[in-house]
């Protein structure tokens, strides 16, 4: 463990945490001014969230632990995640924890541990809502998985921090064919894993079509806090994760103040580009019918595959 990665995993957690309800704030802002309205603000996020927070916990009943634990698990995944992924500088807090396999494997127990507690409820909609995400889990985790790979071939290695320092010191990778193919695959699993259009609208309640809303209806008060405050992380982390993956400029390389603040402000200029142009994109497009969406995420996974193949071919 490393002076850098200390310094990354008590910053990247703390900017991800404080700005991840920005992020959604800007996200929303910009659909409202495509769309012609004036918008909450950027800060209406984190006053829905202190809102929440106030109020009295309400737990249905017969439910047990699951359903108590389950916002907290999706907190501390993704927090986990955001201590250990480069965001901010190149080298991790927790450098065997930084591993692809390991990373895919956090940010899956969050979302299994929702489902799990969606299932708990023993509601329609919260059955209907956790065999959705299972489906979509079952088809956008390969796919995080291959595409990830594809970029870990070229450096030999799995670690995140190695291959965002490969990237960084070797520019022309970026336009290739394989980082290509795998920022398009990559790009679609964000879209499906954090449940935007056209795979799932997350401003929507209606039964028949909602995901993540259907696992989640029977929260309120702090746990459902919890769980839009994860949400809003758990965007964060995707975003991140590929913007440095593909464009790694700006991160530190070392432990100055002005390094660690110049990463702090690429990547929060990073992340807030990459979701104005997801909200602005979303503006245009309709959501896909369920059936449709396995379609989708299949051609996301081909692409990966592609990635791969491309990978070993160049390598």
């Amino acid at each position: 463990m490393s002076a850098l990665g200390v310094v990354g995993g008590v910053v990247q957690p703390l900017v991800i945490v404080a700005g991840s309800p920005v992020l959604v704030g800007v996200m929303r802002q910009v659909r409202a001014r495509l769309e012609g309205r004036a918008g909450a603000g950027i800060g209406q996020p984190w006053r829905d969230l202190r809102k929440l927070f106030g109020k009295e916990p309400i737990t249905p009943r017969g439910t047990s632990e699951v359903f108590r634990l389950a916002p907290l698990v999706l907190v501390a995944t993704t927090l986990v995640v955001a201590v250990v992924v480069p965001y901010v500088t190149t080298e991790s807090a927790l450098d065997p924890v930084a591993d692809l396999f390991a990373v895919v494997a956090l940010l899956a127990a969050g979302t299994v541990a929702l489902a799990l507690a969606g299932l708990d409820t023993g509601t329609a909609f919260g059955g209907m809502g956790a065999s959705r995400e299972m489906t979509i889990i079952a088809l956008v985790e390969p796919t995080l998985l291959v595409a990830i790979f594809a970029l870990s071939v070229r450096v030999g290695s799995t670690n995140l921090a190695a291959i965002v320092s490969s990237t960084l010191h070797d520019p022309s990778r970026v336009v290739s064919p394989v980082s290509l193919l795998a920022a398009v695959a990559l790009t679609v699993v964000i879209v499906a894993e954090t449940g935007r259009l056209p795979v799932d609208n997350p401003s929507t309640h209606l039964e028949l079509t909602m995901v993540h809303e259907a696992m989640v209806l029977e929260y309120a008060g702090p746990d459902l806090a919890l769980v839009e405050l994860a949400s809003a992380m758990r965007l964060t982390v995707f975003l991140g994760l590929l913007a440095n993956l593909f464009v790694p400029w700006g991160i530190a390389t070392s432990t100055s103040p002005l390094a660690v603040l110049s990463g702090v402000v690429a990547v929060a200029v990073k992340v807030t580009v990459l979701g104005a142009i997801l909200a602005a994109g979303e503006v245009f497009l309709a959501k896909l019918r369920l059936f449709r969406v396995p379609e989708l995420l299949a051609g996301s996974f081909l692409l990966a595959l592609l990635a791969v193949a491309a990978s070993f071919f160049l390598a």
